[in-house]
């Protein structure tokens, strides 16, 4: 019977978590229940994920509205249902468009039209509609239906809308939807709002608002029954990523270790081969085995194609420790020479994803989304929650309870006794913190996107921002709970900076140009490069030009890469107070102090002196 249930992610509408509504139809004994957001399924996986927790057979779907005014929502049938409803909603968002008065044909989904929207189209008289298609009864509107021949058909059906639990919850709605209007509580129109028959009731009070009309309620029943989705949110599940670069497993896995095998003779001029090629062997067979290989291949797909377009990147993160980035250049960090884990980027115990963040300047990554929305085929960005957080809850409140902007500053402030507070003002107070950290609409993931195997719309549906690639109704933590691992593609102006840099020097001196940026050996042994650093000058160079960092190189007589790599990291709040980047820089800079290191530690950490300084 609860066929139409909206959670907080019903966008200024909604009241409550997905687990909270979960919760509360634990408390009152509901085995089955609807999630059906308004043109919204940012809840969706999770209330699938966390139903069984609560004893609860999870139905999803979708309540689709316009102008506020309810007109029907779908039901899935099945995770293809799931698919068509999530499809048809992301047509509407795409395009702007309004929500059709008649809903289109769905193979496995269920359409209820709202009884009052219903009887105003001659189109969704009862005998017209499909074989999914029903009209739905509230409780508010039986005796409406009293009076009305609708009341014969067997595409009658009655369900019980749940928005909220309680009076606060009601009145957190009716102020959630003033503040989506722009207007004063006072002002806000009947039809911007939710009645407050759509309070969750215990099924006794929704069988006793039905007396008469059970053979409905059974219709109900029977819908839901009808409806299963399931999704694998286990610990073992398989990737939901694009599983294969090739079309191939095997020739994913073959393409990776010629392509890692040709470039070992350019990045390792004298290193023992057999040792570079034993760990490429090693990381092979975990990817392989992780069923990672086409993550490091559509990484160096993107990578291949910047380098082509002349843009500069730079590959950071965990993925900086493995020989496979180094060699398909996705990262210019050799693990080789500073001895880096690779297990710690992944290994076979490890359940998080593998961590690969990639910065293009600014101004070339809105070419390098569109390059990956293009190469690839189930493409969208990760989204994200805006919050309403407190100061901004607060404001809202206080203009649609209509205090003045001066009023709503002091409160902002703080400047005010509570005693001395009126009525209106309390209420302000209250209410934001009812709605503080209550989503507020859904935003973009600051770098991710995601690279599906299956089409996005099988997880959830997708709304089109300005920036023109479409979005997906759900967060990076709800992303890897599925199976979807994202790709960081960050921008930075610092890149830009170094690449206007280099065309003003080529348009000056065209005689003779700089050498290539990326040569990073180079850069290394460069001795003007590192007596710069030695003397601490730095200014204008990201993560190194702070004064604190520029004292600390200067002291350390910092001339070659693996010193500065140290400072970076002894310099960090924690090591600093612990009195290990003083004793750091003693040993470094008096070698007979390092007799008084630990030899066990010195043994383990001789790069640091026996000082723990990095995570590995």
């Amino acid at each position: 019977m609860y066929l139409n249930c909206h959670t907080a992610y019903s966008y200024r509408f909604g009241t409550f978590s997905e687990e909270e509504l979960l919760g509360e139809a634990q408390r009152m004994g509901v085995t089955s229940l609807a999630l059906t957001d308004v043109h919204s399924t940012s809840a969706c996986l999770n209330f699938i994920r966390r139903a069984p927790n609560y004893g609860i057979r999870p139905i999803v779907g979708i309540d689709f509205r316009e102008q506020g005014r309810g007109q029907y929502f779908g039901l899935a049938k099945n995770n293809q249902g799931y698919y068509e409803l999530n499809t048809f909603l992301a047509e509407i968002r795409h395009n702007k468009a309004k929500v059709p008065i008649q809903s289109p044909w769905f193979e496995n989904a269920f359409i209820i039209y709202d009884f009052a929207y219903a009887i105003q189209h001659p189109c969704l008289q009862p005998e017209r509609l499909a074989p999914h298609e029903f009209i739905g009864v509230n409780p508010a509107q039986i005796a409406q239906l009293l009076r009305h021949t609708y009341r014969r058909s067997d595409r009658m059906i009655a369900y019980q809308s749940v928005t909220f639990r309680n009076k606060r919850d009601y009145s957190t709605h009716r102020l959630l939807r003033a503040i989506q209007k722009n207007t004063l509580l006072s002002k806000l129109s009947q039809t911007e709002q939710a009645t407050y028959d759509e309070i969750f009731r215990p099924p006794s009070q929704v069988r006793q608002c039905f007396a008469g009309y059970e053979l409905w309620l059974n219709r109900s029943q029977k819908i839901l029954d009808q409806c299963h989705i399931e999704f694998d949110f286990s610990p073992g599940r398989p990737p939901q990523n694009q599983r294969s670069y090739t079309g191939d497993k095997h020739n994913d896995v073959q393409l990776l270790r010629q392509l890692c095998n040709d470039k070992i003779s350019l990045r390792y001029t004298h290193q023992e081969k057999s040792v570079i090629q034993q760990r490429v062997d090693q990381e092979i067979d975990v990817i392989q085995q992780m069923d990672f290989v086409p993550y490091f291949l559509i990484n160096w797909d993107i990578v291949q194609h910047a380098q082509k377009q002349g843009f500069f990147y730079v590959g950071r993160g965990s993925g900086a420790n493995s020989i496979l980035a180094y060699l398909l250049g996705i990262t210019n960090v050799d693990p080789i020479e500073l001895d880096l884990y690779f297990e710690r980027f992944i290994n076979v115990y490890r359940k998080n994803p593998p961590d690969f963040d990639i910065d293009f300047s600014w101004r070339d990554r809105q070419a390098i989304t569109d390059y990956i929305f293009k190469r690839f085929k189930n493409v969208a960005l990760l989204g994200a929650y805006n919050t309403f957080q407190y100061r901004a809850a607060l404001r809202e409140m206080g203009k649609v309870f209509g205090l003045p902007k001066d009023e709503i500053d002091r409160l902002i402030d703080g400047r005010y006794t509570s005693s001395r507070l009126d009525e209106i003002s309390q209420l302000t107070l209250r209410y934001a913190h009812y709605i503080h950290d209550m989503p507020n609409h859904l935003s973009i993931h600051s770098s991710g996107i995601l690279i599906a195997e299956k089409h996005i719309h099988q997880y959830a549906s997708t709304d089109l921002p300005p920036k023109g690639f479409p979005t997906a109704h759900f967060d990076m933590h709800i992303a890897e709970d599925v199976g979807l691992f994202k790709y960081d593609i960050l921008g930075q102006r610092g890149l830009a900076k170094i690449k206007e840099t280099i065309q003003l020097i080529h348009q000056n001196q065209p005689d003779n140009p700089p050498h290539p940026i990326d040569d990073i050996q180079h850069f290394k042994q460069d001795s003007r490069i590192n007596q710069k650093i030695a003397q601490g000058g730095c200014v204008g160079c990201f993560y190194v030009e702070s004064p604190a960092m520029r004292m600390l190189l200067s002291k350390l007589q910092a001339n070659d890469y693996l010193t500065l790599v140290a400072a970076s990291s002894v310099i960090r709040p924690g090591v600093a107070r612990s009195g290990m980047m003083r004793e750091f820089i003693l040993r470094h800079r008096i070698p007979e102090r390092r007799k008084e290191a630990d030899q066990v530690l010195m043994e383990i950490m001789p790069d640091t002196y026996g000082i723990m300084v990095y995570q590995e």
